[in-house]
């Protein structure tokens, strides 16, 4: 079993239960986790329905997990593809760190700056209502936006939106009400030449 401690930082949404711990592993590990990653992953194109027609995603993706975690979004169900040693390893390290338990990971790959995360929330049924995610980065420092999620006809306000840099090797846990109350976002950075990788660990709930 793996023991250290993380320092976490609360980041202000209010509502929300969102903490980051930007150093979470030091770059020496991370740089040799984003390499081993790159290769040990399939990566794949997976096509979303979006706005009625099927759309290819704007960036690389893999869907892994235990045997069962079937995840459906954008229209799509998921497969799991089974555990590369690696990310069984890290599985452990974050369950330690976030003081939960996954059974499920989306990879995704961002190619460049060209390629990105549009507007949503990681609160699709399966995922409970109340979901732990966290989200590992690995690469290139990236902006990551959240915003107030309103009803209809309301008008913004000062403090709905806010956006911070996952830097390498940084740790991201949201909980509580998070995905409930906001959205979130990784918008294209068109100066951004080198690749990312992000991993978001999640549990799917049994059927």
């Amino acid at each position: 079993m793996f023991e250290f401690t993380v320092s976490w930082i609360r980041l202000d949404l209010p509502g929300a239960d969102v903490t980051l711990a930007a150093d979470w592993l030091p770059a020496p590990e991370a740089d040799a986790l984003f390499k081993q990653l790159r290769a040990d992953i399939p990566w794949e194109t997976h096509r979303l329905r979006m706005f009625g027609r099927e759309v290819a995603s704007p960036r690389l993706s893999c869907w892994i997990g235990d045997a069962g975690a079937s995840y459906t979004y954008s229209g799509r169900r998921f497969e799991p593809r089974a555990w590369p040693a690696s990310l069984l390893a890290l599985r452990q390290r974050i369950e330690q760190a976030c003081g939960a338990r996954f059974n499920s990971v989306l990879a995704n790959l961002y190619r460049d700056g060209h390629d990105s995360m549009g507007w949503h929330s990681d609160d699709e049924p399966e995922l409970g209502p109340q979901p732990l995610i966290a989200s590992l980065s690995l690469g290139a420092e990236r902006r990551f936006r959240f915003r107030r999620r309103r009803a209809r006809g309301e008008a913004s306000q000062p403090g709905d939106a806010c956006e911070w840099r996952l830097p390498h090797g940084s740790l991201l846990r949201m909980a509580g009400d998070t995905q409930r109350l906001y959205r979130h976002d990784l918008p294209a950075m068109r100066r951004v030449d080198a690749p990312r990788i992000n991993l978001t660990f999640r549990l799917i709930a049994p059927r």
